[in-house]
């Protein structure tokens, strides 16, 4: 098979189109023709940083396409079905920027009668990120369903990033009011395109006044992407038992919260890493997502504030550099070009 690798860490450079044996699912796994993958800020910075075992390593945690074969243990009924793949790479050699990878058979969801390998591709880190940052406060549910967040207000900062995009298509799925920030008037347009309720340009505007004229009591949920320059918005912002959910560290790698003032509505500030989360969540956030995609709730393209930014197998290096370089709208690869 035709596959990314790379056997050093650095930078795109070191992303080569070779070809290796088409790996073969083992007990409980299964073998996904892949169709499309996605690149994710993590896929670029574990090849700058990390060591790759003895034999490389595939990058790509997400990606799409059809199951081909399965391992011992798995029901055979599963071939020939459409899926979408979630941390393919993650501790293992096999990821996504390939024509085939092997992953356990939870790891491989079905994405439906209909389905959309664009989306496919675009769902696992950005929406299990999304999902997980919606559900971490006392003050709502576990679970993201329709009407699970009704009454609830939600601030995502950075609506027009892939996990923020995410986050307003789901907290809407559930019936929240969604504010979402932007840096420029087309963002603005992209995170309206999503499903956000109201829109502050905050190089223009100032977000506490605005977020305070939609929900003056303070919001429930802060989805973050950048507590380091945030964090004193978010302080003012929170409701009672709300909960700030930082995701990245894009500003800066530290954060400062003013303590006494967060005291009083008893707030939570919670770190989220997608890969770490807790096995419950885990599962909740794959099944949650995955009845939004059935449902129809949740969508990729330029309609959706989700511009698709799509490039040949072959061209993977130039994919991790748009990633890099802060492209708006989601980077796929497609894997049969």
């Amino acid at each position: 098979m035709r596959a990314i690798t790379y056997t050093r860490p650095g930078g795109p450079e070191v992303l080569e189109l070779t070809d290796r044996p088409t790996p073969q699912p083992g007990p409980g796994e299964v073998l996904v023709r892949l169709a499309r993958a996605g690149v994710n800020p993590t896929d670029w910075k574990s090849r700058a940083g990390t060591q790759p075992g003895p034999d490389g390593q595939v990058p790509g945690q997400d990606g799409a396409g059809t199951v081909e074969a399965v391992g011992q243990g798995v029901d055979a009924a599963v071939t020939g079905q459409a899926v979408w793949v979630w941390e393919a790479a993650w501790q293992r050699p096999w990821g996504t920027a390939a024509e085939y990878t092997v992953v356990p058979l939870r790891q491989a969801v079905l994405l439906g009668p209909d389905p959309s390998f664009e989306l496919g591709a675009a769902l696992g880190i950005p929406f299990l990120t999304a999902h997980r940052c919606l559900t971490l406060g006392e003050s709502v549910p576990d679970r993201v369903g329709p009407g699970s967040l009704t009454g609830r207000t939600v601030l995502v900062q950075g609506g027009a990033g892939a996990v923020g995009n995410a986050a307003i298509q789901l907290a809407r799925w559930a019936d929240a009011t969604v504010i979402a920030t932007v840096s420029s008037p087309r963002k603005a347009q992209l995170a309206a395109a999503a499903g956000a309720s109201h829109v502050v340009d905050y190089r223009q505007q100032d977000v506490v006044a605005e977020v305070r004229k939609v929900a003056p009591r303070g919001v429930d949920v802060v989805v973050e992407v950048s507590a380091a320059r945030n964090a004193a918005v978010d302080a003012q912002v929170v409701g009672m038992h709300a909960a700030v959910a930082m995701y990245a560290d894009d500003g800066g790698a530290e954060v400062t919260i003013p303590v006494r003032a967060q005291m009083a509505p008893n707030a939570r500030w919670n770190f989220v890493l997608v890969y770490t989360e807790p096995e419950r969540a885990k599962v909740i956030g794959v099944e949650d997502v995955n009845a939004a995609v059935l449902d129809g709730a949740v969508r990729v393209g330029e309609d959706a504030g989700l511009p698709l930014h799509v490039f040949p197998l072959a061209e993977t290096a130039q994919a991790h550099q748009a990633v890099q370089d802060g492209a708006v709208g989601k980077v796929l690869v497609d894997v049969t070009a």
